[in-house]
């Protein structure tokens, strides 16, 4: 049997690149699938989760999961990320419980859903309600923009701080129809990926670059993460058609982004403002 290795000074700098303990990390949309897991790699790297999410997705319960399971304090807060007097609340609760605020994820978003074809269509172009519109970028943009104004200040104010915005593929390239497209439709009701998800996502890394260049000499690094879609038991020929366009010819698992979280949120990507990390098994490439 092989000796333990030495516990060498270079193995205990690579721990200390991705070490996160004591650090408070908001995470908006945090009861979500991909938000609970976000919020899993900043426990299990010793930070502080704070999960923002609206009522009926119950953030305190996921935070007290995840500090079961982790055995880090953690906080769940039910709130609307689109009102700025709401955000600046939580911001003074978790000031007066934490005493600092060190990472922010900007993971909130609505989804709109492809609708199936039908004599409305209202996902398409042409019939899409200007309330979802209004509604989504309210979700996606103007609540990433308040957060980031509201807990981005107080990390400038510190000295350092790391923004974190969740973005898509699909803002790097356009969806694909063809993916959704349904036999015997007509033609102008097809269903589509509706068009708020591409603007928002790709919004997103816009106010990536501004925000990294505007609060670069405070301190604060601001990145994008581009991942691809994650696997949730959709139809069989939707994945079919898809996995074509993969070169790793399959969806992500839910936890397989939570090492590029780890990364762009330690001092592993001190070097890094103002990029967009994409992780979709290769798609964006064709």
């Amino acid at each position: 049997m092989a000796d333990k290795p030495e516990v060498t000074e270079e193995t205990n700098r690579v721990q200390a690149l991705f070490d996160l303990t004591g650090r408070v990390a908001i995470i908006t949309g945090g009861a979500g699938l991909l938000g609970a897991k976000h919020a899993g790699i900043i426990a299990a790297a010793g930070g502080f989760p704070v999960l923002l999410d609206l009522p009926q997705a119950n953030p305190d319960a996921s935070a007290a999961l995840i500090a079961k399971k982790y055995g880090v304090e953690a906080a769940g807060y039910a709130t609307d990320i689109t009102q700025l007097a709401a955000v600046e609340e939580v911001r003074n609760e978790v000031l007066a419980r934490f005493g600092r605020v060190d990472i922010l994820i900007n993971n909130a978003a609505n989804n709109p859903k492809v609708e199936s074809g039908g004599s409305k269509a209202w996902s398409r172009l042409e019939n899409f309600p200007l309330e979802v519109w209004n509604d989504d970028l309210r979700v996606g943009l103007t609540g990433a923009f308040l957060c980031s104004r509201v807990f981005g200040s107080e990390m400038a104010k510190q000295g350092k701080g790391v923004i974190l915005n969740i973005a898509s593929d699909l803002a790097v390239i356009a969806p694909d129809q063809r993916l959704y497209r349904q036999e015997g439709v007509p033609e102008d009701q097809q269903p589509v990926k509706p068009v708020t998800y591409s603007v928002v996502k790709t919004g997103l890394i816009g106010l990536t670059r501004y925000l990294a260049t505007y609060w670069a000499t405070a301190g604060v690094r601001v990145n994008a993460i581009s991942p691809g879609g994650v696997f949730n038991h959709q139809p069989e020929a939707f994945l079919e058609e898809l996995y074509q366009r993969i070169p790793l010819a399959r969806m992500a698992h839910a936890d397989e982004y939570q090492g590029s979280v780890l990364f762009l949120c330690s001092d592993a990507s001190s070097y890094m403002t103002g990029a967009n990390l994409i992780v979709d098994g290769g798609r964006t490439c064709w």
